[in-house]
């Protein structure tokens, strides 16, 4: 099996750090009252070199891993400053080289409330609180212990995050930290080794935080922004020389991006989102580039007296 050797990997960035401008739970926009917005939008991520600990290592079995998928988007405005949303991934994976085969199917369902308690005029803009609360969990039972070419870790998670937004003019600043809860899993097999033998089949996931901050530029049509995203996993163990990765390795990864929404002048209910991400540093991932392109249409299910805003 050491030939097989595998690294870590394409699918965990994508569940946990998405952040295309699209109303998602990881940006300052909120739907009005009665508003709907739906959408979908592809992203491609892709590797081939990873993260070993910390010892940085290609893989001639594996060549480039490739990630791809279509998010489905929906997010409706319960009231000003509430919004619910949904999102579910359908997501396939594929490596250039070696026998190993890709997978395919829907990932995790996803759900968010989000709540923006706080608007104040300060320091000659405006200052700007959220809490988002995030629940998700898979939709099937796919293979969680295949990776990297799993299409995803198989946890039920429960997010708690909290975000502080400022703008002056047409520059804001955005800044978000996130703890996310995670369930154990149950793999295929009757046992297996982290730092000592498990005579189990279920694996215990230790929780994660996620960081997050940017700066951008928002007018009347185009919203964009540089970012950098920072993940830590509290707990897991590294990828052991000539062994394979597991999903309670400790998953440690920098990500700096550049994200924009644009809203058609001539059409103001469509939007198109589009960025790219770069890892640049990581600990048992892969140091992958991704990049997305989206659409999403916004219109009011019943009459109401305000236009469509974003924070």
């Amino acid at each position: 099996m050491n030939q097989l050797k595998k690294g870590l990997i394409s699918p965990l960035l994508l569940i946990c750090c998405f952040s295309a401008l699209a109303q998602t739970d990881n940006d300052a926009i909120l739907m009005n009252k009665y508003q709907w917005c739906s959408g979908a939008t592809y992203m491609h991520s892709g590797w081939n070199e990873y993260w070993e600990g910390t010892f940085k290592r290609s893989n001639a079995n594996l060549g480039t891993v490739t990630t791809q998928s279509v998010m489905g988007m929906t997010n409706y405005g319960i009231t000003n400053h509430l919004n619910i949303m949904a999102s579910l991934p359908y997501v396939w994976s594929q490596a250039s080289a070696g026998t190993l085969h890709g997978m395919k199917g829907f990932q995790d369902l996803s759900l968010y409330l989000k709540w923006n308690p706080l608007t104040v005029n300060a320091w000659k803009g405006q200052f700007s609180l959220f809490g988002i609360l995030g629940f998700s969990t898979p939709t099937n039972n796919y293979l969680v212990d295949y990776l990297p070419l799993s299409i995803g870790l198989g946890t039920t998670n429960i997010y708690y995050r909290l975000m502080a937004y400022y703008k002056r003019g047409i520059f804001f600043a955005r800044a978000s930290g996130t703890y996310i809860w995670r369930s154990n899993v149950k793999i295929d097999q009757t046992s297996y080794y982290t730092t000592e033998l498990q005579n189990t089949d279920i694996v215990q996931m230790p929780d994660q935080l996620t960081f997050d901050g940017s700066l951008g530029v928002y007018t009347k049509y185009l919203i964009a922004e540089a970012m950098v995203d920072n993940m830590t996993t509290l707990g897991g163990f590294d990828i052991r020389k000539n062994d394979m990765p597991f999903p309670s390795n400790r998953m440690n990864s920098t990500s700096i991006g550049v994200h924009a929404k644009y809203t058609l002048p001539f059409e103001i209910h469509f939007s198109i989102v589009l960025g790219g991400d770069q890892v640049l540093t990581g600990r048992n991932v892969g140091q992958a580039t991704d990049f997305n392109l989206g659409c999403y249409y916004a219109f009011y299910v019943k009459h109401h007296a305000q236009t469509p805003k974003n924070q």
